[in-house]
């Protein structure tokens, strides 16, 4: 199992170093794909052979649990969509001259090693190196979201890493207080930070410090989650990113960031008791609704509506994190999985119709179901898997939340929450209406989609649907995850 994890690490970053030297390429676009295969394989093989341990650690750095294997599978999976459809995106940018042979160099570059950041990210064993990966993936997406070196791209791109910058300041400063605390109960120095020995030193943290920690980094990965307060960044990234970016960094990287929160909850819980966290993570769960619920009423742009629209589902992860029973954290981890692959399916066919009409204003866009029935379709089903209607895993995870609140005596939260989340489903659905529906505008460009983009898109479609219609292969895994960072609750 070490093997595995070291590979699912290793073959990204050598992709990326061997696209570093190649320059772009069919071959060295496959190559990006096939790393994202293998850390999809390795997800997989990981999870079977996990059970009956709880998690392996290799050389006290990696660690394998059910929490990293989940996470690793959405990894693999959205980004083997993103990575293929960035083969026609990057044909297309060539062909427009939107872009150069350095700026695809660089594109090929960054992806792979985005990913890798992401794999060790979610397999460090240290909440130090944790901070370290996540960290790198900001600093990695900088150059990508301002792939296109427009003015408004360079102005998310700064906004993007001043806010994030703030916030992975205020983690850090919540992993030396952590820190402080485990040397304080006598953990051991060169292990204090350890996802074990914190587990095992957590009920003789002092509580006041580590109410401190626990607030600092719930402030410091919710703003690289999306979430309120530090959460203005999000729509400007996704807006200007390149549409596979933008898959990646909705459908995987602000819930690598909030996996940090379910690590460090069930520690915080066992030295403060249920109620500090409980509390901070109800107060951010419903500011982000709202806010997310306010701006979707109003957008009229299509790739800001697709990012606020992952506000909504940050804060009800949030929410589902703060009820922390076995079945909210089942369902927190599919919800997860379902929203990274929908999420991918909707942002890859925006960036079409993005590239087909130079704009992402919904008002330009109109008529697509009629003008092509591959991208309208992906896209409708995309939106179907967004809107948690059945047969889709949303669904379940949504109900699996709304039951797990009631349960934990929240039930007027979940009433704030529902009525919030109506909201935005109606701005959904007009938007989208106005989208696929409406009459197309005089002289509208045709649509069509690269083969590589209707690869993606096809397939993430099926899989969409595959995960909608059973889920049974990954119930033993989120059963586990559950079980482990269930907490006091």
């Amino acid at each position: 199992m070490t093997t595995l994890l070291l590979t699912a690490i290793m073959v990204p970053t050598a992709v990326a170093l061997a696209n570093l030297t190649a320059g772009w390429c069919r071959a060295t676009a496959a190559l990006t794909v096939a790393a994202a295969l293998t850390v999809l394989g390795c997800a997989v093989a990981l999870g079977i052979r996990l059970d009956p341990h709880p998690y392996v650690t290799l050389g006290g750095l990696l660690r394998a649990d059910a929490l990293s294997v989940t996470l690793l599978i959405v990894i693999g999976i959205v980004g083997t969509l993103a990575a293929v459809a960035s083969i026609g995106y990057l044909d297309t940018e060539l062909a427009d001259g939107h872009t150069d042979t350095h700026g695809a160099r660089l594109y090929a570059t960054l992806t792979p090693a985005f990913i890798a950041a992401m794999v060790f990210a979610v397999c460090a064993n240290n909440i130090g190196l944790t901070w370290v990966a996540i960290e790198a993936t900001t600093v990695i997406t900088a150059f990508l979201v301002g792939h296109r070196r427009t003015r408004r791209a360079l102005e998310a791109t700064w906004k993007y890493v001043v806010i994030c910058s703030v916030g992975i300041a205020v983690a850090f400063l919540g992993t030396v207080v952590l820190y402080f605390a485990a040397q304080h109960a006598a953990a051991p120095a060169a292990h204090a930070l350890d996802l074990d020995v914190l587990a095992s030193y957590a009920p003789t943290l002092d509580p006041a410090v580590a109410r401190l920690s626990g607030g600092l980094l719930l402030i410091g990965y919710g703003a690289k989650a999306g979430l309120v307060p530090f959460h203005t960044w999000l729509a400007d990234a996704h807006s200007q990113a390149p549409a596979p970016v933008s898959a990646l960094m909705s459908g995987v990287l602000l819930a690598v960031a909030f996996s940090v929160v379910l690590r460090i909850n069930p520690i915080v819980d066992a030295a403060t008791g249920p109620g500090f966290l409980r509390a901070a993570l109800v107060t951010v769960g419903l500011a982000t609704l709202l806010v997310a619920a306010s701006m979707l009423t109003v957008t009229g742009d299509l790739k800001r509506l697709l990012a606020y629209s992952s506000m909504e589902n940050m804060g009800l992860i949030a929410l589902a994190a703060a009820a922390a029973t076995p079945l909210a954290i089942a369902a927190l981890l599919l919800h997860v999985l379902a929203h990274g692959i929908g999420k991918t399916v909707l942002f890859i066919a925006g960036g079409q119709l993005q590239a087909s009409h130079q704009s992402t204003a919904i008002g330009d866009i109109t008529g697509v179901l009629r003008r092509s029935p591959l991208i309208g379709a992906c896209f409708a089903t995309g939106l179907i898997v967004l809107l948690g209607l059945p047969p889709f895993a949303l669904f379940a995870s949504e109900l699996g939340i709304a039951r797990s609140l009631a349960d934990a005596r929240l039930a007027w939260v979940l009433a704030v929450a529902m009525g919030l989340v109506a909201v935005a489903f109606a701005a959904l659905v007009r938007n989208a209406s106005t989208l696929l529906l409406g009459d197309p505008p005089a002289g509208a460009p045709p649509l069509i989609a690269p083969a590589s983009v209707a690869v993606s898109l096809l397939a993430g479609a099926g899989v969409s649907l595959a995960l909608g219609v059973t889920a049974g292969p990954l119930a033993g895994l989120l059963h586990t995850a559950a079980t482990q960072l269930g907490g006091l609750r």
